[in-house]
């Protein structure tokens, strides 16, 4: 007789709780949340049938405290613990206290995460059961010639403690801060060397084992275009599996033809092959039980080399739903309870695509965001945290409408996952999707996500890990709307408001804004986009409908707060064109098929108090001071770092924008800041 499990305790927080609660439902097993005093409102915790709250805010305070998580259970009536990902999910002493304290582990044995947890070790181990690895540098004996080396975080992943050195110079100072990293995020500072391959492709299988001996390797995802070491897009199957894969099986056809014989590949000669044996080698050499993902880097040969196995489900492991039909996370419930795996595995189907949409800003270093999501809307989708059974899109989300997404944890709002027949297909889903989709409220990389689907680098499978070096990141970062799209819209926001004001009114609201008997000075709002500074749109309604300054032609055809229509003149006949817009305070979104467009509303006469000095580095989110650079008076090259600050468990460099002299330093290290504070001032050569 089985483990029987009624009632589910998820170590997690934001989509990924959601994601578990959602197969728990599904199987009738009751759900407990935790929570910090920062998700408090999160939409994990208004799912589950209990919560507990544990105080704080940091993972150190909160996710990442094993007695209060297991204290929680308790308190809750839960029986059993699923880790998710991150934070504890591969944490054999909190999975020996999970068992310890009477409660079902959802995950594998204590030994095999021991024997995992150390990046080091587990290379070693890998080794020796016949598993191809990149062997580990010893940082202390890098030499020039060892160059470019990685630095990794032996305790766990998602680019957090990562960094690349390709001067000698450096390494001691980012194994210092890659070491912070990974005690801020992990809870230990353990880091390693290896050698860095600057291209290479990301594959890694997806294993499911059971109790009784069983073991799949449920097939391969590629996971190749990164930022910072942190994967972006992911799908399965893998485009140079597929690829090999092919060329060889065209190339065994042709030697059968010559040969007037059958044809037929070698045993274990496709790559797949090569790579499910890898994986299942890796498995039971150290007697794996539940979902696991076994990682390795390949080349474009077809060779590839074992990185390390995640002892645990991945972010990514919806694009192997899709195309398996399996519900991994039901699977890890079963396996669990002590019951096996069917006798075949499925086969695989169709083509699946995810990616990341991070609160994030590509253009300017990646920088996280904080701040409400006002509104998070993704046209086409089919299906939340379920399995598709026909073309569409399903959302794996943490945020909705109202969201707050704060500085404590990872940027990343949702998985926006397409499945279809082909690949071709799926990527054209995906990358409508995400132009069409209402995402209000922070800046995001949803710009950057839709060129990258519909680059004819990605469409053509070549997708290795320096996909955004090779193919120009700013490029790839501009936004989707042109500048003469975006003054279009600009122009429709601005109507709207006209129209908003006329509806506000108490007198004479059905008349036209600023309407006079004898012709006027055209009225005049003015807006500040992000990516192209100040725009004033100057405007009379008359009798005949809208004369824009800058627009001749122009058509008025509707116009309410929320909605305008336009007939556009062009080259070859005017265009009709719908706008709607959305308004959040000073914050006016315009989304229409041109590309989506967000500005804030200026006020008529602008406060002094507002204005800030020439030179001043601000804030570009909340976070802590972790350490000062520079002193006020020092002479500062381009680019020499002044400050660095901590937030979202990632470190970030304020560097000087200009060579010149530090004149304010308003920061200590520890201080917390909002954003938007003055850090620093620098007195530019310029203004000298």
């Amino acid at each position: 007789m089985g483990t029987v499990i009624t009632n589910v305790l998820v170590a997690n927080r934001g989509e990924i709780a959601r994601r578990v609660f959602a197969t728990c439902r599904r199987m009738g097993i009751a759900t407990t949340a935790v929570y910090s005093d920062a998700d408090a409102n999160a939409p994990h915790v208004a799912e589950a049938d209990a919560a507990i709250r544990l105080p704080g805010n940091t993972p150190g305070e909160t996710y990442l405290r094993a007695e209060l998580i297991i204290e929680a259970a308790l308190a809750a009536g839960a029986d059993a613990i699923h880790p998710g990902y991150g934070f504890l999910s591969e944490n054999a002493e909190f999975a020996k206290a999970v068992q310890a304290a009477g409660l079902t582990w959802i995950g594998p044995p204590v030994a095999a995460i021991e024997q995992m947890g150390s990046k080091v070790e587990s290379k070693k181990m890998m080794d020796s059961a016949g598993v191809p690895v990149l062997k580990q540098l010893d940082a202390a004996e890098v030499t020039a010639d060892m160059l470019p080396v990685l630095i990794k975080a032996s305790a766990g992943g998602g680019g957090r403690g990562m960094r690349v050195v390709r001067e000698l110079s450096e390494l001691t100072g980012q194994i210092e801060a890659a070491q912070r990293e990974a005690q801020s995020a992990f809870g230990d500072p353990t880091v390693f060397c290896e050698r860095y391959l600057e291209t290479g492709r990301h594959i890694e299988v997806q294993v499911m084992a059971d109790t009784h001996g069983t073991v799949w390797a449920v097939g391969e995802r590629e996971c190749s275009i990164q930022r910072r070491h942190q994967k972006v897009v992911e799908e399965a199957p893998s485009p140079l599996v597929e690829k090999i894969d092919a060329m060889r099986a065209s190339s065994s056809e042709e030697v059968a033809q010559r040969n007037h014989e059958p044809a037929r590949m070698a045993e274990g000669q496709s790559m797949r092959a090569r790579l499910f044996e890898a994986a299942r080698l890796a498995s039971q050499a150290i007697g794996y039980e539940g979902a696991g993902t076994v990682e390795f880097l390949a080349d474009e040969k077809g060779d590839f080399f074992f990185l390390e196995m995640n002892t645990r489900l991945q972010v990514e492991h919806p694009v192997t739903e899709q195309v398996t039909g399996l519900d991994l996370v039901r699977l890890q419930l079963q396996v669990a309870a002590g019951r096996p795996l069917p006798a075949r595995q499925p086969e695989m189907r169709g083509h699946s695509i995810e990616v990341r949409l991070y609160a994030e800003d590509p253009a300017h270093d990646w920088q996280p965001q904080s701040g409400p999501v006002h509104k998070i809307d993704i046209p086409g989708t089919l299906g939340e945290f379920t399995v598709l059974t026909e073309p569409g899109v399903r959302l794996d989300t943490g945020v909705v409408d109202g969201s707050v997404v704060g500085v404590h944890y990872d940027p990343m709002l949702s998985k926006v996952i397409a499945y279809a027949e082909t690949r071709d297909e799926a990527a054209h889903l995906l990358a409508s999707a995400l132009q069409r989709a209402k995402i209000h409220g922070l800046v995001t990389n949803r710009d950057l996500l839709v060129r990258v689907l519909r680059h004819p680098a990605f469409l053509a499978g070549d997708t290795d890990t320096a996909f955004f070096a090779t193919h120009d990141l700013e490029k790839l970062s501009a936004p989707l709307v042109s500048e003469a799209d975006e003054q279009l819209s600009i122009v429709a926001a601005a109507l709207a408001d006209a129209a908003a004001n006329r509806r506000a009114a108490r007198v004479g609201s059905g008349l036209p804004s600023g309407w006079r008997n004898l012709p006027s000075q055209p009225q005049s709002k003015s807006y500040e986009s992000r990516l192209t500074g100040k725009h004033e749109v100057r405007y009379r309604l008359t009798r005949a409908g809208v004369e824009v300054e800058g627009h001749d032609g122009l058509e008025l055809l509707e116009a309410t707060p929320d909605l305008v229509v336009l007939q556009v003149p062009g080259e070859r006949g005017p265009v009709r064109r719908r706008f709607e817009i959305a308004r959040y305070g000073d914050l006016v979104t315009v989304d229409s098929p041109l590309g989506p467009v967000a500005v804030r509303r200026l006020p008529r006469f602008e406060d002094p108090a507002d204005q800030v000095a020439e030179g001043s580095l601000l804030a570009p989110m909340p976070g802590a001071v972790i350490r000062l650079g520079a002193a006020v008076g020092d002479r500062l090259e381009k680019g020499q770092p002044i400050l660095w600050l901590e937030a979202m468990k990632m470190e970030h460099t304020i560097a000087a924008p200009t060579a010149g002299v530090l004149t304010e330093l308003n920061v200590s290290a520890g201080q917390q800041v909002e954003v938007g504070a003055v850090l620093a001032v620098v007195h530019s050569e310029d203004q000298e």
